[in-house]
């Protein structure tokens, strides 16, 4: 399941963001959104957990935590159509 991640510091990775989830599930895949022209984060991303069970529990757990000032929005991704 697929989850989207706001409000991110800027400053943030991909890998420090993948490593923050995995501290609570596996981590199927993680796509930190980056602005084509600077190739600096947007501030937002998207990462796939495959357990529903974990997709839970870190909603639970990262929901309005502060990282680096920021506090961040965790919540399912919808579907594209």
């Amino acid at each position: 399941m697929k989850i989207l991640i706001r409000n991110l510091p800027r400053s943030l990775s991909e890998t420090g963001l993948k490593e923050l989830i995995e501290e609570y599930a596996e981590v199927q895949s993680c796509t930190l959104v980056l602005d084509k022209n600077s190739g600096v984060s947007k501030g937002f991303a998207f990462v796939e957990i495959p357990k529903v069970g974990d997709v839970k529990i870190v909603i639970q757990k990262l929901n309005g935590k502060t990282i680096d000032g920021n506090k961040i929005r965790v919540k399912k991704a919808e579907p594209t159509k």
